[in-house]
């Protein structure tokens, strides 16, 4: 199991530790509703070192971009990001993920899901025909996403980069809490604000940026959060967790993505994807939430009103911001418009649901 330049502070915060994507990461500090609260009224910092990161450099790493992911990444200039996936060859999702555009048309910065690391760093080798030039750089990048409504108010007091104008999906690169060649990336995966910030791990870089973020935001309220809540967080947004909510076997459209898939291109399965589009999907990506007293779990299985199975749940949770219980699960397409009422099989009891509109939050 392998450890983040930050596990020994976790550890030190009494946090409760687990294995996550062959990690050593924390799951909990004090309780998952508080760290979700913290984060949706104030800040939190989650430790992400376990994102994967590779550059793609050359005069065709944009053409191999194009080949392997569903958005257009052509679109991108000099401090802009997107979200993609990386579709497979017959329909599925390999990994969703972060494009950076470092230098238009030259360099490139993609940021994969930790358990994908090994399998989209393959994929992605095998469709580079022309020679781009590709570093994986996850094991030497360390991550951390401060997340909240004041939490780019904490951050500016530490660089001189305008944080605070910084828009959704841009980035800038520059001096961060006394470190050079720090990118701070105005994205993230719990809909409350903030950004993350990527830098190397080396000469005591993580040591020194942890320490000033949180001398600058402990007497604010700034918390270390952990995995559990910001799993939360990103279900009160209706946010796609890969392994869960897309995988393999999950179309985009499916999904709700089809606004990342993008037909003016040719890339891995668009033809599949064209064909769905014109045909429609056979089932569907939706959110529901609990009318009868349970909490929906991934894999829970979901029948209609004469127990027929019409789908499963594929995330599900209490909502701390909401005081009820949410899920994302995909329904066949007859039974996924907005109001439908079906039953979740919880513990061998049919506990009544409805499909809702997402975001929950």
């Amino acid at each position: 199991m392998k450890n983040t330049p930050f596990t020994e502070k976790h550890i030190a915060l009494g946090a409760k530790m687990a294995e996550f994507a062959g990690y050593n990461m924390p799951i909990v500090y004090s309780s998952i509703n508080e760290e979700h609260q913290a984060v949706r009224t104030n800040a939190g910092v989650f430790d992400v070192s376990h994102m994967g990161e590779f550059i793609l450099k050359g005069p065709k790493a944009l053409d191999l971009i194009q080949r392997v992911t569903s958005n257009d990444a052509s679109k991108l200039t000099d401090g802009k990001a997107q979200y993609s996936c990386l579709p497979n060859d017959y329909g599925g999702i390999v990994d969703d993920l972060l494009v950076y555009c470092i230098e238009e048309n030259k360099t490139y910065m993609l940021v994969v899901n930790a358990s994908n690391i090994e399998k989209d760093w393959n994929w992605i080798s095998k469709y580079n025909t022309d020679g781009v030039e590709m570093h994986n750089i996850s094991d030497k990048t360390a991550l951390l996403a401060i997340q909240g409504p004041k939490a780019v108010q904490y951050m500016q007091q530490l660089t001189d980069m305008d944080l605070v104008n910084l828009k959704y999906y841009t980035f800038a690169k520059g001096k961060f809490a006394g470190v050079d060649n720090v990118l701070v990336s105005a994205t993230g995966y719990t809909g409350a604000g903030g950004v993350e910030i990527y830098f190397e791990d080396k000469d005591g870089n993580a040591e020194k940026i942890w320490n000033e973020i949180f001398r600058v935001g402990t007497p604010q309220g700034l918390k270390s959060i952990g995995l559990a809540a910001r799993d939360t967080l990103r279900l009160e947004m209706g946010f796609c967790l890969y392994g869960n909510d897309i995988d393999d076997t999950t179309s985009p459209l499916e999904a709700g993505l089809g606004w990342i898939t993008k037909f003016t291109k040719t890339f891995t399965s668009s033809s599949i994807f064209a064909k769905q589009k014109t045909e429609g999907v056979k089932r569907k990506l939706v959110g529901i939430e609990l009318i009868d007293r349970g909490i929906p779990r991934h894999h829970h299985h979901i029948q209609d009103a004469n127990g027929n199975d019409i789908g499963h749940v594929t995330s599900g949770t209490q909502a701390p911001s909401l005081g009820k219980a949410i899920g994302m699960a995909y329904i066949n397409k007859e039974h996924a418009a907005e109001g439908t009422e079906m039953f979740v099989v919880i513990r061998d009891k049919a506990v009544k649901a409805k499909v809702v509109k997402m975001p929950f939050a």
